[in-house]
């Protein structure tokens, strides 16, 4: 296993779909409550030492709809409210964190994600959110491809299967970053 040093300033934690229409599921093997806990955590003592904060949210009512053969919502249900795109208010957002919107899994396609990424000369993304599998892994992918450095923080992500989220953070990341638990990422910081 690799070691984990993060210089502060050119380090982002991006925070994916810890909105009001998500963190309501039941996701395994971290409640939302925790993953929101440890996502505090992160950006609290991070943000201090001079990193970047990004909340990642989906608009749920603009979100691409393709034909598939299991889709996540029924294309007949009423769409739901605006409450469900926004950021849950237990995150301790500040005036300077990003916000980025997205439509689909990833939050880089047709966001500005990238861009105030380099303008900040961020070069390592310690990501989390919900979910593992989906968008999480959808993220972490582009970034993969775009040359940024990640670090998936394993207990503050999760997703709707213990299994999809174990082999996502066993399997897929270790391939792409480093995956480290909240306390590791934090120690880290510190040195």
């Amino acid at each position: 296993m690799s070691s984990l040093n993060l210089v502060a300033g050119k380090t982002a934690v991006v925070l994916i779909d810890l909105q009001n229409g998500i963190t309501g599921y039941p996701l395994v093997p971290h409640s939302s409550a925790d993953v929101i806990a440890r996502a505090n955590r992160l950006t609290s003592e991070l943000r201090a030492k001079g990193a970047t904060v990004v909340y990642v949210r989906v608009s749920m009512t603009e979100i691409l709809t393709m034909t598939v053969d299991a889709p996540v919502r029924d294309r007949n249900a009423p769409p739901p409210q605006a409450i469900a795109s926004e950021l849950v208010q237990e995150l301790d957002r500040q005036p300077g964190d990003l916000v980025i919107t997205k439509r689909q899994w990833g939050a880089f396609y047709g966001t500005e994600l990238d861009q105030q990424l380099r303008r900040r000369d961020i070069q390592t993304i310690v990501i989390g959110g919900v979910a593992t599998n989906f968008g999480v892994e959808s993220t972490a992918r582009d970034a993969f491809d775009r040359g940024y450095e990640l670090v998936f923080v394993e207990d503050a992500m999760t997703t709707l299967s213990a299994e999809a989220h174990k082999f996502a953070t066993e399997v897929i990341f270790p391939r792409m970053g480093r995956v480290r638990t909240t306390d590791v990422v934090l120690e880290a910081s510190r040195a």
